[in-house]
């Protein structure tokens, strides 16, 4: 005969005590019916473009808006953080130019593999000894994981949007337990940025319309992670080193100073994804790359795209012994980095010598993004 279900708040104490073995670093439950401001939020983001081309935040909204219509047997949600927090200050990164800055997230393997896996068994001991129905999900369904946090007592949503932690700071990855039981639920935070407007006042290309909100038309970590195409011109001398994301926003929050380094050996920075040098990173094949970033967030740009992230890098660097290496992408077969290296060739050698190079390439008239690059 099977075991009865243990009772809810037994049941919640046994899956915080596993969470906190696996590596969890933060856990809070809410009732999944309990957001009646996130369909008008998300409406008005919406409605301002702030999405910029990330359509799938509109295609999904529905079900992004309402925990119970991604899964109408819901009743409670559990919200789990792991904290990333890194060891050293990422803004002293932007100083080495000649250096390509990933993001802190990126530096090591793909999170959402590490937490979907550890999420699982969570919500498998849930299953078996609640006697529940249970799904998971890390960032691979429309869940607004963020206010959900906030609800279930994690920490608040910053002015940069991101939750923030008077524990963790701004450094935690965040995954979510649905379940078709009542539990008990966890009080709200409290929104606790004071006056302090140091992560808008930080970001480089005024992404932050007001506080609490971003346009991701100007945020440089959508340019260079999100978008296809071209960086368009006005975010290019801002972009700096960012081959990856941009943490700016993140790393100046004071409440960081209260976050230990991540106990997660896995989140860690791998020392070849610490500020690797631009002149190794433009010499990559496709198969370097793959080799490389394989498990790494980093691998879903694919290889061009790294590649025009990485002459944008290249010049901005101002250091014209990397031209060679710019030299050697003109003649690459995607036109998107073709144009990035005339762009980082221009920032990099004399104007004569510019004028010499553009002699010498032979221009396709039916590539009019490559020619605008050169005029």
């Amino acid at each position: 005969m099977p075991s009865p279900p243990l009772r809810p708040q037994k049941l919640v104490a046994l899956i915080k005590q596993r969470a906190q073995d696996l590596g969890f670093d933060a856990f809070g439950i809410v009732a999944s019916h309990t957001h009646p401001t996130l369909p008008d939020k998300l409406d008005h983001a919406l409605n301002h473009h702030w999405h910029a081309g990330m359509h799938w935040m509109e295609e999904t909204k529905n079900r992004r808006a309402d925990p119970n219509i991604l899964w109408p047997e819901a009743r409670s949600i559990i919200i789990l953080g792991m904290s990333y927090a890194p060891g050293s200050d990422p803004l002293q990164d932007l100083k080495q130019k000649y250096r390509g800055n990933i993001s802190v997230y990126a530096r090591n393997k793909d999170y959402h593999d590490l937490i979907k896996g550890r999420l699982k068994e969570v919500a498998g001991l849930l299953a078996r000894k609640g006697q529940a129905e249970v799904k998971v999900f890390v960032d691979t369904a429309p869940v607004m994981e963020k206010p959900l946090g906030q609800q279930a007592g994690l920490g608040w949503q910053g002015k940069n949007t991101i939750l923030t932690s008077r524990t963790h700071g701004a450094w935690l990855f965040l995954g979510e337990i649905f379940t078709d039981m009542v539990l008990p639920t966890h009080e709200p935070h409290l929104q606790n940025c004071g006056s302090c407007t140091a992560c808008l006042d930080i970001c480089p290309t005024n992404a932050f319309p007001k506080p609490f909100v971003l346009d991701a038309r100007k945020c440089l970590a959508y340019y260079n992670n999100e978008h296809h195409g071209p960086i368009p011109l006005e975010f290019r001398k801002p972009m700096g080193n960012r081959i990856f994301g941009c943490d700016d926003c993140l790393a100046v929050c004071p409440w960081n100073k209260f976050a230990a380094q991540t106990r997660e050996a896995k989140l860690g920075a791998r020392a070849d994804l610490s500020l690797p040098k631009l002149e190794a990173l433009l010499s990559f094949s496709e198969v370097d790359f793959r080799r490389t970033f394989a498990g790494s967030p980093v691998k879903r740009l694919g290889h061009a795209r790294f590649l025009r992230n990485v002459l944008i890098a290249a010049g901005n660097s101002a250091d014209p012994n990397l031209a060679v290496g710019v030299e050697a992408k003109l003649i690459q077969d995607d036109p998107m980095v073709r144009g990035a290296a005339v762009w980082a060739a221009r920032q990099l050698i004399a104007p004569e010598q510019f004028v010499q190079w553009r002699k010498s390439y032979t221009l396709n008239e039916s590539d009019p993004g490559v020619l605008v690059e050169w005029e």
